[in-house]
């Protein structure tokens, strides 16, 4: 089975839709065939460009009932995480420029506040929906902003300790606000943890809990003394046939579990709460990720993220095969490390199979935590099993590294715990934009003592630091590396211990020296080709720390070249800065020898082609190869002794 089948002899309802406010005017009865409809476009669409089809797919008749209940966007509806909103984009004037999905120029895979009124609030990284939701709810309690309040959460996102922390505080203030949770049993990973068992157990609970609703819906209605009396006796039959959940002692109104994809009962329960709720209310819907077309539904990862796809089957779009991806190399040289240590172990936040953790967990399955959605708790984890003796490899992207920031300082950093971080994604990745984007590593890791930093050149060096790492327990240490396949050079059969804070030349010149930090070492190379038609010598240097410098290199390519420029990946205040302040310190700025640092420019980069991105920051070859030639032409105003024709590089 394919996708869902149109009904035939029918006039489409969703062309006709414009925005939320058709979709109010429509019966039950209509609704039901937008469902379908809007299922049916989402695929169609997600077919052309790639993307979170899966998500979507789960929340197709919550999206409908949502905007046909309430009355968006003067009702603020925020999706935890952005990727479930697809069929929300479509059915608020944006279902033609699905076209350009997580394309340059296009919209972006994420809810985004710069691209519609209906989407007040930005969410790419999970579990903020309740926190934002609440500022809503207590602006408009103060007079700012109007309308009802709602969050659609999945239950992955409410693994994270922020979404517990704003439970608890909207249950305080008793605010009136809707959450909606999205439990599909799935994020990426499966849902793991205690929180998980605890909705299963819910629903095998249904009945009760429907009862348990009803008992306070009636309650509501009595006049006091009898409302506290039947409060009282709601309480007691839970605590005795235990259906009492966890978010009624946070404060919250618990209805459900309901069926998800049951768009009439979806409609009841929503028109009947709208009505009613004088307080925080959550609403536990039951969907299934991939829900309506057969392919996502039976797919591992139920179609979570999709390159271009035939919709009518399924059949994923081929690509040419190519270098093995650096999350594969990484997996495999920690696999490999781990089957000679038993101390080493593994450590995700619900990106198993993003991180590469999956095979490790195949082969060492008791030496392999996913801690779920919770990289605050993930690297405090790690610290407490380093401080225990074990080797912790803390494996989370860039990005969502960010959001355990205090923990790496307090508890890792601090006390010089030798937890292993090794970190996916870095740099700019592509179609899921500045959200996703590595940017920032370098420069709030480099900044901590005892900290080591490095960079994998490519996919060998990526083999030789998980070596590194394995072997250093004098403190914290960390490597990245990119998104996607590698250069294709041949791998070791087993990584070496490099030298710590020592870089490697792998070009030898004498005008100009490039000093790579990371992914962009083959882009130099390029470049230095580039330079050497015009007549000019490069060097090349592969500096693989950030910190510890190789101060002894750093201060040889500067005593024998007229221009050093330092490469990374990541923004300002990195690997270039440190090159630079240590010049400073040292007083080697003597103006014998001019200086460009090179690094993502001061902006947020919108999605494009990775490609595309780096040429817009000035990071591939040719824009490289100009950079040093207006760097070198500078200098040489003052000391003219080269040819150089500036005009020569485009």
């Amino acid at each position: 089975m394919g996708i869902v089948s149109k009904p035939e002899n029918s006039t489409p309802i969703l062309d006709g839709i414009k925005g939320p406010e058709e979709i109010r005017r429509l019966d039950d009865a209509d609704l039901v065939r937008l469902a379908d409809e809007l299922r049916r476009d989402t695929i169609a669409k997600v077919a052309a460009t790639g993307g979170h089809l899966g998500s979507t797919l789960g929340v197709v008749e919550l999206t409908v009932a949502i905007h046909a209940v309430f009355d968006t966007p003067r009702d603020k509806l925020i999706w935890d995480v952005g990727h479930q909103a697809y069929a929300h984009k479509i059915l608020t004037g944006r279902r033609e420029a699905m076209a350009g999905l997580r394309q340059d120029g296009g919209l972006s895979g994420f809810t985004k506040r710069s691209e519609s009124v209906y989407d007040p609030f930005g969410a790419a990284h999970s579990s903020t929906s309740i926190s934002a939701g609440l500022g809503f709810t207590a602006a408009r309690a103060l007079g700012y902003g109007t309308g009802d309040v709602v969050a659609v959460i999945g239950d992955g996102a409410m693994s994270a300790g922020m979404a517990y922390e704003a439970m608890n505080n909207a249950g305080a203030l008793g605010k009136r606000m809707f959450v909606i949770l999205n439990d599909n049993e799935m994020s990426i990973s499966p849902s793991v943890g205690a929180f998980s068992k605890h909705l299963s157990a819910l629903c095998a609970q249904a009945p009760a809990i429907g009862m348990d609703a009803v008992m306070k819906k009636a309650a509501s209605l009595l006049p006091e003394p009898f409302r506290t009396g039947a409060a009282r006796a709601r309480q007691a039959v839970g605590a005795l046939t235990g259906t009492s959940s966890l978010f009624e002692h946070m404060g919250f109104t618990y209805v459900g579990p309901v069926d998800g994809h049951d768009l009439p009962q979806l409609l009841s329960v929503l028109r009947t709460l709208k009505g009613l709720a004088d307080g925080p209310v959550l609403i536990h819907a039951i969907t299934r990720k991939g829900a309506g077309y057969a392919p996502a539904e039976n797919s591992a990862d139920k179609y979570h993220g999709v390159g271009s796809f035939d919709a009518k089957t399924g059949t994923l779009s081929k690509s040419k095969p190519g270098a093995p991806s650096f999350t594969k190399v990484f997996a495999n040289a920690l696999t490999d490390e781990a089957g000679r240590d038993r101390g080493i172990v593994a450590i995700t936040a619900a990106m198993a199979s993003g991180t590469g953790l999956d095979i490790f967990a195949k082969a060492h399955p008791d030496r392999m935590f996913d801690v779920g959605i919770a990289e605050q708790h993930g690297v405090t984890f790690a610290a407490g099993l380093a401080a225990a003796g074990m080797k912790p490899f803390c494996a989370i992207y860039s990005t969502f590294l960010q959001r355990a920031y205090d923990q790496i300082v307090h508890d890792v950093a601090l006390q010089g715990l030798p937890v292993r971080f090794a970190i996916d994604r870095a740099g700019l990745v592509g179609a899921d934009g500045p959200t996703h984007a590595g940017a920032f590593d370098i420069a709030y890791l480099s900044n901590l003592p005892g900290f080591t930093v490095m960079a994998a050149a490519d996919e060998a060096e990526l083999v030789h630091m998980v070596a590194t790492a394995a072997a250093h327990d004098t403190g914290p240490i960390a490597f990245r590396y990119p998104r996607g396949e590698g250069t294709g050079v041949a791998l070791p059969e087993r990584g070496e211990i490099l030298e710590i804070g020592k870089g490697r030349i792998v070009r030898q010149g004498q005008d100009i020296a490039f000093m790579s930090f990371g992914a962009r070492l083959p882009e130099c190379l390029e470049a230095a080709e580039l330079l050497e038609a015009e007549g000019l010598s490069v060097s090349v240097a592969d500096a693989r720390f950030a910190k510890p410098l190789d101060v002894g290199l750093i201060g040889e390519l500067a005593r024998r070249h007229d221009l050093l420029v330092t490469v990374e990946e990541g923004a300002s205040g990195g690997f270039g800065a440190c090159v630079l302040q240590h010049l400073a310190e040292t007083g080697q700025l003597d103006g014998s020898f001019a200086i460009r640092t090179l690094c993502l420019p001061d902006r947020f980069e919108q999605q494009a082609s990775p490609k595309t991105m780096y040429e817009r920051s000035g990071l591939n070859a040719p824009q490289l190869a100009k950079s040093a030639l207006d760097g070198l032409a500078r200098k040489q105003q003052k000391q003219p002794n080269k040819n150089v024709r500036l005009a020569a590089i485009s």
